[in-house]
């Protein structure tokens, strides 16, 4: 395969390029040819830093023949707009999630794509590690039975505490569903398949932040988003999830993810992480049991946009797909919606659920 590399460009060089960045230098098939970004020196600082070989504007990149795929690193406010030029230079494009603000932005990037025949792939791809993928081998397998439930909490007070620029996190486009959700509601859609419908209770519990980092500290964040949700999410399949997102919440001893099955439960890992560890406690037994992991947990992100270099080259489809971000997106504003309108929100859109990774696979290999 590494004579047929897939020529990739990233558009966005901020904090969490540099995991891409080390994440994507383990797969063979990428080879990472240009840097982009609005600010053109940070880009060639980034080139310079990296060894890659070419680094300019957003227009150069698109312009550029080589660049097969585009990873979009922006903000989230302009993820839609930066995917659909990227698309409709002919590139294809991995986005960092999600998709876009909005259901009309993803289905925007989606329509996009299917009019130019190119693959549109987003974050997060942390579900193809291994502590996600012992968790889908041991439900695929049977060992809790059939999964009839499930329990997802993310919950703490806010990143005013800690991140250098929290503003974003608080403005239209973000709270803790748009920001943290794509990790949660794709690894249960990875679990248990698409959802059918929701119902949601949302708040905005305070009005004002206050950052604390060096830069900011004292500053004054206006809010203006839901920062506390609940909600019960029926999932194709059967299963029911019962879900809280919450910028609100000081303390807590919930887990991350449970699936509960007619013969057992499943503990799951965080989502926002590759590895484990996966325990599980079957019917009748005392004691709950941690469960080796069955596939490699020491990716970084950039597996998903390896994956999408696969698919590229062989046709068959990748599993960080467009369509799941779509669909985790569709759930994403039914918070909010279901919350308004006082009723259940039946989805408008689905997804195949995507294929378990083969067992034995190396790290940096993925087919």
């Amino acid at each position: 395969m590494a004579e047929n590399k897939v020529k990739i460009g990233f558009i966005g060089v901020g904090n969490i390029h540099k995991q891409y960045m080390q994440g994507v230098g383990m797969y063979p098939i990428l080879e990472v040819a240009m840097l982009a970004d609005l600010n053109v020196e940070l880009a060639k600082q980034k080139a310079a830093e990296y060894n890659v070989p070419k680094a300019g504007s957003v227009e150069e990149m698109l312009a550029d023949p080589e660049i097969e795929l585009v990873i979009n690193l922006t903000i989230p406010n302009v993820h839609s707009a930066v995917s659909i030029a990227a698309i409709n230079a002919g590139k294809h494009v991995y986005s960092e999630k999600p998709l876009g603000v909005t259901r009309a932005e993803g289905k925007a990037v989606i329509d996009a794509a299917n009019a130019k025949g190119v693959l549109v792939g987003c974050a997060p791809d942390t579900f193809l590690g291994g502590g996600l993928q012992t968790c889908r081998y041991l439900i695929d397998s049977g060992a809790i039975g059939t999964p009839v439930a499930a329990t997802a909490f993310m919950a703490g007070h806010g990143p005013e505490s800690w991140h250098p620029n929290p503003f974003f996190y608080y403005a239209k486009g973000g709270g803790p569903v748009l920001d943290m959700g794509p990790y949660y509601l794709t690894a249960l859609v990875h679990l248990l398949g698409p959802a059918r419908r929701m119902a949601a209770s949302t708040r905005m519990t305070f009005p004002e932040r206050i950052a604390t980092s060096q830069m900011h500290n004292g500053t004054k964040i206006p809010v203006e988003v839901t920062t506390h949700s609940t909600s019960v999410i029926d999932f194709q399949s059967g299963a029911i999830a019962t879900m809280i997102m919450s910028f609100d919440i000081w303390a807590h001893h919930l887990p991350r993810i449970e699936i509960y099955g007619s013969e057992g439960t499943l503990s799951v890992p965080d989502p926002n992480t590759f590895g484990g560890p996966v325990s599980i406690k079957k019917a009748g037994e005392s004691d709950w049991h941690e469960f080796a992991l069955t596939h490699e947990s020491k990716m970084l992100r950039g597996v998903g946009p390896a994956d999408m270099a696969y698919a590229i080259r062989t046709g068959r489809p990748h599993r960080a797909s467009g369509q799941m971000a779509y669909h985790v997106l569709d759930m994403m504003c039914a918070f909010d919606d279901s919350s308004e309108q006082g009723k259940h929100i039946t989805l408008s859109t689905t997804c195949d659920q995507p294929a378990a990774l083969p067992m034995g696979l190396a790290l940096g290999q993925l087919d």
